[in-house]
């Protein structure tokens, strides 16, 4: 029978439990994932007040710390919230939030552009331009995997299994660098020189599942299908979608999400629907009508189209998503 002690931390650690397991028995959150060293290693400075920066000679004031040194990458605007210190890989970064009053600004474009996203084609534009795939992943992976075998190979926690891992890590890193250096680039050029963007409200989640199945039940085509996984993982959809919102937001522009059921296979011209439509992943040929094109580049067109036709029914739900007053949005409308 355990002590008083004892007993009374059993009842802490089973209230703790209760609480960190309520969302997940609730079924409003996922299982719950505990930190440990080496996964999302990072910590807070919540209080301003022991917190010192002088960025003119690029220091920075943690308590436990003392004066560290920093790169200066941009100027530090407004009232100091907070610090958060995280580390990726054999690098440290530290995350400076600050709180100020920004003035919305109205756009300087008046154009307005649809995209389809692709694998072949990154992003496809319905003025008939595209975006390149980077394909970062697929660039390293046979490198990535080399050094994965040489881990394996190792005793785990040994000092070689350590020095192997750094370097899985440091190409881990690289792929994420390259991916989001391709993103900011491609999303800082879209929310310039348009203020009205288009794109599919793509199930990312959903698309890139499984099929594997179980062995009582096992799935079809499980090798095709996880290779095409890994290529739309590649591409980044959904980071793209959330860098191009806000810096939509930040020039004044609107990002308009629209379902995207059957705009490869809907004709621009007569509109007619059907799956012989695409004859190949890249051909378009229309069976009613024979209007021919890219497929990609009809997607987008369709896009454009269906978002204009959404903003003109006032669609309730979609309306929720405008950064803008819909006097605004009618007038980018009919630009």
């Amino acid at each position: 029978m355990p002590n008083g002690e004892t007993q009374r931390q059993l009842r802490r650690f089973a209230g703790s439990c209760r609480f960190v397991y309520k969302n997940f028995f609730a079924k409003r959150a996922d299982f719950p994932r505990f930190k440990r060293k080496g996964s999302g290693d990072s910590f807070r400075y919540p209080d301003p007040k022991q917190i010192k920066l002088d960025p003119g000679n690029s220091r920075l004031f943690l308590p436990k710390l003392d004066w560290i040194r920093y790169r200066n990458s941009r100027d530090v605007l407004g009232e100091l919230h907070n610090v958060t210190v995280s580390s990726k890989g054999s690098q440290w970064f530290v995350s400076i939030q600050t709180q100020r009053e920004v003035e919305k600004i109205a756009s300087q474009a008046t154009t307005a552009i649809g995209i389809d996203l692709g694998i072949a084609r990154f992003a496809t534009f319905s003025d008939g331009t595209w975006i390149e795939s980077r394909n970062s992943f697929k660039g390293k992976q046979a490198k990535l995997a080399k050094y994965q075998r040489r881990m394996a190979h190792k005793q785990k926690f040994s000092n070689n299994w350590k020095k192997a891992k750094a370097s899985v890590q440091k190409i881990h890193t690289q792929i994420a660098n390259a991916r989001r250096d391709f993103l900011h680039k491609a999303t800082t050029t879209l929310s310039q020189n348009h203020a009205l963007v288009f794109i599919e409200d793509l199930p990312v989640g959903n698309m890139s599942k499984s099929v594997a199945g179980t062995a009582e039940n096992p799935g079809k085509s499980v090798a095709q299908k996880s290779g095409l996984n890994k290529a739309i993982l590649d591409q980044g959809w959904g980071e793209f979608r959330r860098q191009l919102d806000y810096k939509m937001a930040w020039k004044g522009g609107i990002l308009f999400a629209v379902p995207p059921h059957y705009t490869s296979q809907e004709c621009p011209e007569c509109h007619h629907v059907a799956a012989d439509n695409r004859q190949t992943p890249a051909r378009f040929v229309c069976v009613q009508c024979h209007y021919e094109n890219n497929a990609d580049h009809v997607g987008a067109i369709n896009v454009l189209e269906r978002g204009y036709r959404l903003l003109a029914c006032g669609d309730a739900a979609l309306s929720r998503s405008v950064k803008q007053e819909p006097t605004e949005v009618s007038q980018l409308s009919s630009v």
